[in-house]
């Protein structure tokens, strides 16, 4: 339990009350504390499979919680952009919904031994929503770019809305995976 890799992925949920305090300390340092601690949490979850994987550490504990605590730390900063002000509700909505749809396909697909690699359109969207969430986090603290319409927080919410559209198209892909192991019900009695 308290192997190196697992301290590091509990390290991930632990942040979440820390980055939720913040959003109601209102000072532009906040959003750059926040955004400090998301990309330390982001930088947990790499090396927790890193530090894993090159110390022979792999466990159920650590493959149960890693993508937990990515759940939870992304959903968290979203559901609080949110109730802030600071992300779009659609955009947040189709993110949350399609994080809800894979998880309850993978634990489906899990039970009849059935596996669903992440491709790499997934790990691009997640990439594109960090980033996108790490824009909203720091939103008009941040700096203009190039043009005075290009504001961190018009930055962070069109690419949350590219996120958004990427996130229905790999969770399309995964419903059809999951659509494609569904079986006849089982007679009854």
């Amino acid at each position: 339990m308290l192997s190196l890799p697992n301290l590091l992925t509990l390290s991930r949920i632990a942040i979440i009350p820390l980055l939720v305090a913040l959003f109601y300390w209102n000072n532009p340092l906040s959003g750059w504390v926040a955004l400090a601690l998301f990309a330390l949490g982001g930088a947990t979850d790499f090396l927790d499979g890193y530090v894993a994987r090159s110390r022979k550490q792999l466990s159920k504990l650590g493959r149960m919680l890693d993508p937990i605590a990515d759940k939870l730390l992304v959903s968290s900063v979203i559901l609080m952009l949110v109730a802030f002000g600071r992300a779009p509700v659609l955009a947040s909505l189709i993110i949350l919904c399609r994080e809800l749809l894979v998880s309850g396909l993978r634990e489906y697909l899990a039970e009849i031994n059935v596996g669903v690699p992440v491709t790499l359109l997934a790990k691009w969207k997640t990439t594109i929503q960090m980033i996108a969430l790490g824009f909203l986090m720091v939103g008009e603290a941040g700096p203009t770019f190039f043009h005075p319409l290009l504001t961190t927080t018009f930055i962070g919410e069109a690419l949350l809305w590219f996120a958004a559209v990427v996130t229905l198209i790999t969770g399309f892909d995964y419903l059809l995976v999951g659509l494609r192991h569904v079986g006849p019900d089982e007679p009854k009695g």
